[in-house]
């Protein structure tokens, strides 16, 4: 029998979660001379600073309870990657001979999935459309950046987690880390190991470690569902086989219900109406504040960026109200009203589109905003050309094409056959849409709202009669 003061519980620390229950990680009394703990890198102000970040970036103001943040969200996911290990690593080695042992492959996994949103800023994934990209960053590649600056000795030194630990003569790669959490490219070629390759999967396929968690809480802290799709099934039913990341057919309801409810989150929450009014409002704002607000590309201020946060930027902008600079006064006022949640936008109408196999949603007028709004305005009289109006095409992709980053990764076990196959092979699978817009019409007020959603059905129903064009 083992002694309670030696290992494990020497050397682990337990977190409650609200989704998880007890969320353990190895903590740094117990351990030996010099070796890593989780909680090194769990305390690591790089990691630390996403308790400032909120989950949702926009939708705690409409959903009161949904204040949760990155933090607990990475947490979540390094959690779920012990279970997929578990489930996983035995078919991972069966056809992957060279993998390395369990202990470093569950511990590459929960680091990576530790590490996989620390590139992240204020608000999250509008940050990566409205900043990062104007210097050619992703939150995933400035992730890459920063786990090589700041966590590449750290992971090095880790030699166990809760469950395993690495064998004699293993050492965690920093580089495999930084590319679990980067999306692969299509384009390029890529020499990685073949069980590395297998688990990307579990990254960027069709259920990951992180969509998993965020499904699950999201759904807990806003209220939508406290139990929102079957993980045991999933996990359970989840294999690699030589073609990749596998699922039973016995699990495919699973998997189905989970791209439902995650579709579900995006249409009541993520791309609710009042949401998406205060994505509108926010990002007229930061587009003028975000040459005051950072001083150009992180990679050259990581130091910075370090502080640049939710709260960071809440605080910042508050103060402006008295800055001796007229504009920052004006964005100051701005700002005030902002956090007031004083929106300006409301909705006029929406429509949702539905892209199906085999149709080409580049090809609608609908793929991008600017089409959009050219398109709706030139079937407005022309007294009500300039009309003050926001056009919102919300895309949601429910399931890959063939020509998606994400394809390829997921398969279908055939229980009769024997046969690894397609997941659309499978009817159930095939019904679901590939992606969807859900089409919105935002204006000062309602005084046309009956011939904007008149106007937004002609343009659905691809009617062009020149009556229209003169609505």
């Amino acid at each position: 029998m083992t002694p309670l003061g030696s290992e494990p519980f020497a050397y682990q620390t337990l977190s409650h979660d609200p989704i998880h229950g007890y969320i353990p990680f190895t903590a740094r009394d117990g351990l030996p001379p010099g070796e890593v703990s989780e909680r090194d890198l769990v305390d690591n102000p790089w990691i630390q600073r996403l308790r400032q970040i909120h989950q949702l970036q926009c939708a705690w103001w409409v959903f009161p309870a949904a204040q949760h943040t990155r933090f607990q969200h990475v947490l979540g996911a390094m959690h779920l990657a012990s279970r997929a290990a578990e489930r996983l690593y035995p078919s991972l080695r069966a056809v992957c001979p060279d993998v390395p042992s369990r202990g470093y492959v569950e511990s590459l996994l929960r680091v990576a999935a530790l590490l996989h949103d620390v590139g992240h800023g204020p608000f999250g994934h509008f940050l990566d459309q409205y900043f990062l990209a104007d210097f050619g960053l992703t939150h995933e590649s400035l992730g890459a950046e920063i786990i090589h600056h700041f966590f590449a000795d750290l992971i090095r030194g880790l030699r166990r987690n809760p469950f395993s630990a690495l064998e004699p003569g293993e050492r965690l790669d920093p580089e495999q880390v930084a590319i679990l959490v980067v999306r692969p490219r299509p384009d390029l070629p890529h020499t990685l190991p073949r069980w590395l390759v297998f688990l990307r999967s579990l990254f960027c396929g069709l259920y990951t470690l992180d969509n998993m968690d965020f499904v699950l809480r999201d759904a807990y802290m806003t209220g939508y569902n406290t139990r929102a799709f079957d993980l045991e099934r999933l996990l359970h039913y989840s294999a690699f086989t030589e073609r990749g990341l596998t699922i039973h057919e016995r699990g495919l309801s699973a998997l189905v219900r989970f791209l439902s409810v995650r579709a579900e989150l995006f249409s009541s929450v993520y791309y609710h109406r009042t949401v998406r009014a205060i994505d509108l409002t926010l990002r007229d704002l930061f587009l003028e504040s975000k040459s005051y607000l950072f001083p150009g590309s992180p990679l050259d201020h990581l130091d910075e960026y370090l502080l640049f946060t939710d709260w960071w930027v809440f605080t910042e902008v508050a103060r402006w109200v008295k800055h001796p600079n007229a504009k920052l006064r004006e964005l100051g006022e701005k700002w005030r009203s902002f956090l007031r949640r004083e929106i300006p936008w409301k909705l006029a109408c929406e429509r949702i589109i539905v892209f199906e196999p085999g149709q080409s949603e580049q090809a609608s007028v609908f793929s991008d905003e600017e089409l959009f709004e050219r398109a709706f305005r030139a079937r407005l009289r022309q007294e009500l050309r300039d009309l003050p109006l926001r056009f919102d095409p919300a895309r949601h992709v429910y399931r890959p094409g063939s020509q998606m980053p994400t394809a390829g990764q997921n398969f279908l076990f055939d229980a009769a056959t024997g046969e690894t196959r397609r997941l659309e092979d499978r009817e159930l699978f095939r019904q679901i849409p590939l992606s969807y817009r859900i089409c919105r019409v935002y204006a000062r007020t309602t005084e046309h709202r009956a011939l904007l959603a008149r106007i937004l059905d002609s343009m659905i129903a691809g009617e062009r009669d020149d009556d229209l064009t003169n609505m």
